[in-house]
């Protein structure tokens, strides 16, 4: 079996697909990934020993320009362009993966919606199987939690039924998707969908994050399958100058946003919201290229590091709440402070304060005030203990059950 798995996104769409594509060859199917082909990505599926197909293109110059573009649109101008936007994805999207999926026999789409739009219709004119997966349960129909709420589209104030909503999530996605979809469907001589959304998620979705962390209490709207989440064991050696940094004091309180591009401020917030408590700081450069705010031998800068290795030598983390940075910091056992920005990052962020193992940043602006008193409540005695006591119960098997599920259901007949 051949198996085909796609993302678009940053590196916690990558890493676990890169999972993913390494348990499943372990089992003897040949796997690739079609994911950006920004060269952190090309090496991270290098070391995996996951063959690269390259996306449409390279995310980290892409994000940049969606985002300005974003930025001088007006808000009655933010559907037309998220339409547009669609379009663009699904139609070179279609292009990438159609070459992706030369030889396969399944593909499995992750990442943005568009680009899972461009996965199916591949999968429908090549007659692959096709299935959804997804990294965090607010993104499926459920009696249990509200739909994504998009700019152009917001929720009706005072609605609280969440079944209404997602009904009315189907017209909203059939808005901003339909016409990018249904035209590309008619190019390829395939009939035009009525459900955009049903269409793209299909029968049965894969679930990949851990059942403690993001529970999924099921859902008579869909069918998903949890298996936890996809964890890429990482065996390198931390660099010698962090190494060197970790080993001169006690341990540090890491900061780092990933691809979120944060305010430089917010790093600088952090660094003096650790000092005041006479902590050292390890920040972590990102997209956003935070630095130190001067030359005191209490910061030390990282660029790409192993965060398995490096989480479990310091005294908290600080960051955006990607799925993968906190599934990364339960395992360790280290207590977190979540800055959320965007998408299901507000999710984790209530998750890890229900469950006392760190603490939610109120707003995606930090300041020493602010982060201070996250700070606090993350360094308490008590939050360390149930920090170190839920490491021992996240799943660490997550892609190796995903890649049984597959082979099982992939291996059927039909979709």
């Amino acid at each position: 079996m051949r198996i085909l798995l796609s993302t678009y996104g940053s590196r916690g769409d990558v890493e676990p697909l890169a999972a993913l594509g390494a348990a499943l060859q372990a089992y003897g199917v040949e796997a690739r990934v079609s994911a950006p082909a920004d060269a952190e990505f090309a090496a991270l599926l290098a070391r995996a020993g996951v063959p690269l197909a390259p996306a449409f293109a390279p995310v980290r110059a892409w994000a940049k320009e969606m985002i300005n573009r974003s930025r001088s649109a007006s808000p009655a101008d933010r559907g037309r362009l998220i339409s547009g936007q669609a379009a663009e994805i699904v139609a070179r999207q279609y292009e990438a993966l159609s070459a992706a999926a030369e030889g396969c026999d399944a593909v499995v789409a992750f990442g943005l919606f568009p680009s899972c739009a461009a996965a199916r219709m591949v999968a429908d004119k090549r007659g692959m199987r096709y299935m959804l997966g997804t990294f965090c349960p607010i993104w499926l129909p459920s009696p249990h939690n509200r739909p994504h709420e998009y700019p152009s589209h917001p929720l009706p104030a005072g609605v609280t039924d969440n079944r209404l909503l997602w009904e009315m999530d189907i017209r909203t996605k059939n808005a901003l998707f339909g016409e990018a979809i249904n035209g590309q469907r008619a190019s390829l001589g395939l009939s035009p969908v009525a459900d955009a959304r049903d269409y793209v998620y299909g029968k049965r979705v894969l679930l990949a994050c851990d059942p403690i962390l993001g529970p999924w209490p099921g859902s008579d709207l869909i069918e998903a399958v949890q298996t936890g989440a996809f964890i890429l064991p990482d065996d390198r050696p931390l660099p010698g100058g962090l190494e060197a940094f970790l080993d001169a004091g006690p341990p540090p309180v890491y900061v780092g946003f990933g691809s979120i591009s944060v305010a430089s401020e917010a790093g600088s917030a952090a660094i003096a919201a650790i000092r005041a408590k006479g902590l050292r700081t390890v920040i972590a450069r990102g997209w956003a290229e935070l630095g130190p705010t001067d030359d005191g031998d209490d910061c030390f800068a990282v660029g790409e590091v192993n965060q398995q290795a490096l989480f479990t030598r310091v005294a908290a983390v600080i960051h955006h709440g990607g799925a993968g940075t906190t599934v990364a910091a339960a395992r360790a056992g280290a207590p977190q402070v979540i800055v959320p920005q965007i998408g299901d990052q507000p999710y984790w962020a209530k998750r890890v304060a229900e469950l006392g193992i760190g603490a939610a940043h109120d707003g995606p602006v930090p300041t020493e005030k602010s982060l201070s008193a996250a700070l606090e409540v993350a360094l308490l005695p008590e939050t360390s203990a149930r920090a170190r006591a839920h490491a021992g119960m996240i799943r660490t098997d997550g892609a190796e059950a995903a890649a049984r599920l597959l082979i099982e259901l992939l291996g059927q007949s039909g979709r």
